[in-house]
């Protein structure tokens, strides 16, 4: 079977100390509730600097300057054991100063909505003109338009028609809101889709830098990640995916958006390699940016625990799905598992269905799988918010039932759970850490030879949109190519042959 591929992945984190504090959901209603809680006070002092972000373990991880099962190398807590002089850029991807991603939103802005004061914008443009990556955006120059005075946006942010934006605790900016009374443009709401819209951007003008993949060369995109953009008449309307793709100069595109919670990433990598093999279009990218409200989402928790915010980033991903090569890593379209609507809500039957069901059907064991990435959440963020080890959990969910199929035995779990799983090293940003992590580290790997398949599992929470109490639930799996390189007929030869064939008939016959 002609199976689409992975050509190629990258990966980017936006370090957003001070967003935590004034965008992200946990500190927003506690402000509104208890604007003198002690949390409240006392949380500009575990906020990171920017290069304790940048050398902080598990963040190398996520851009790929070291392997997942690295981080098994290096004592816990990470925070206290940083790589010192780690680099902000890595092997997929990079991670960028709050700064600079300021700048960005201004840049992605298509109705001057975003105001940023005259001194910082004039610093943040020079920033981004001498990026490597960044600085040819189309729409940079944006950046000389409308700079404002402070004083101007202070009022704009005091009087509730904007949302403010900090740097180093100093308001440099705001995103004012879209319409008079429409409650799906709200600053807010404009500001966290604008940061969507940038991280998503950041992360696929990485894939052109790391990869040989041509803007003008993507033919759809689709977007996964957990916002939500229209206006009042169509809350959800979208798109994310066109929008994006026009900053970054995908002018033969389309797209569209696709939403499944935690699991919309990998929902997007199997609509992405439909589309291929059928020959709809060859080259499709499957991204999402970051989800500002969950900043400091377990906040309350690190600063109880004196811990720093580790909730400082949002991530963003891009993956480009294309046709056969005959080399790269390809996703086996006959292996999908899928939670249907009635497999149940328990964890036994959620991970049969996803796990075990396209493994039976392939007649494939666990000791055919190389690894699983599963809910890829950084223990460190969880475990202090009572959630415990989430991948981990999953990783012993999957070996208890290879115990209870008789695949070995109930001593051998945790060399089980080893050898197929790995730490937990992306940030909690709902969508993010659904499996699609290790796409990056699964297709290198393949390359190389260290593994042969892998699974990758995206789960979601369907009741939290109160419509619905249950939960999602789908895989895929990639694996090594083959090396045969299958190609569609072409009618033409056909023609050509049949003409030469029906000559040497007649030939034969004279």
């Amino acid at each position: 079977m002609n199976y689409p591929v992975i050509k190629g992945a990258s990966y980017a984190l936006v370090h957003a100390p001070d967003m935590v504090i004034h965008q992200g959901t946990t500190q927003t209603a506690e402000r509104k509730k208890n604007p003198n809680s002690e949390y409240l006070s006392k949380l500009p002092q575990h906020l990171r600097s920017f290069q304790d972000a940048v050398n902080y373990p598990p963040n190398q991880a996520y851009i790929g300057n070291i392997l997942p099962t690295e981080l098994n190398k290096i004592e816990r807590p990470w925070y206290k054991n940083l790589i010192n002089g780690a680099a902000k850029d890595g092997k997929y991807g990079e991670i960028v100063p709050q700064d600079v991603f300021i700048g960005l939103i201004k840049v992605v802005d298509a109705f001057d909505l975003v105001y940023l004061e005259k001194a910082f914008q004039s610093a943040v443009k020079e920033k981004i003109m001498e990026h490597p990556i960044f600085g040819d955006i189309k729409d940079n120059s944006k950046l000389d338009r409308n700079p404002a005075e402070i004083d101007e946006i202070e009022k704009l942010v005091n009087v509730h028609r904007a949302e403010g934006l900090y740097q180093e605790g100093k308001l440099v900016g705001c995103v004012k809101k879209a319409h008079e009374s429409d409650p799906a443009l709200t600053a807010h709401i404009m500001f966290e889709n604008l940061a969507a819209k940038a991280s998503a951007v950041i992360a696929l003008k990485l894939l052109f830098a790391k990869t040989s993949l041509e803007p003008a060369s993507i033919d759809y995109i689709i977007e996964t990640s957990e916002e939500a953009c229209g206006d009042m008449n169509q809350r959800g309307g979208g798109n994310f995916a066109k929008a994006i793709g026009e900053i970054c100069g995908c002018v033969n595109a389309t797209g569209s958006d696709t939403r499944g919670f935690c699991a919309a990433p990998a929902h997007g990598m199997i609509e992405a390699a439909a589309l291929v093999q059928s020959g709809i279009f060859k080259n499709v990218v499957v991204l999402a940016g970051g989800a500002a409200a969950k900043l400091g989402m377990n906040g309350k928790d690190h600063v109880a625990k004196d811990m720093p915010i580790l909730e400082d980033v949002l991530g963003a991903f891009a993956i480009h799905v294309c046709e056969n090569d005959g080399i790269s890593p390809v996703i086996r379209t006959d292996a999908v598992g899928r939670h249907k609507i009635g497999s149940g809500a328990s964890p036994q039957a959620l991970n049969q269905a996803i796990v075990f069901d396209p493994m039976e059907k392939m007649g494939w064991t666990l000791a055919d799988f190389d690894k699983f990435s599963v809910e890829m959440q950084n223990p460190e963020i969880t475990e202090p918010a009572g959630a415990g080890d989430v991948p981990r959990a999953n990783y012993k969910m999957i070996a208890a039932l290879g115990v209870k199929k008789g695949e070995f035995d109930r001593t051998e779990i945790d060399n089980q759970v080893d050898r197929f799983g790995m730490p937990g090293f992306a940030p909690t940003q709902g969508h993010i850490p659904s499996g699609i992590p290790f796409i990056g580290f699964a297709r290198d790997l393949i390359l190389e030879g260290s593994i042969n398949r892998v699974m990758i599992i995206g789960k979601g929470s369907l009741f939290l949109g109160r419509l619905t109490n249950l939960f999602d639930g789908i895989s895929f799996v990639i694996e090594k190519n083959s090396g045969i390189k299958e190609t569609g007929v072409d009618k033409e030869e056909v023609r050509k042959m049949i003409a030469s064939a029906l000559r040497s008939l007649a030939d034969s016959l004279r």
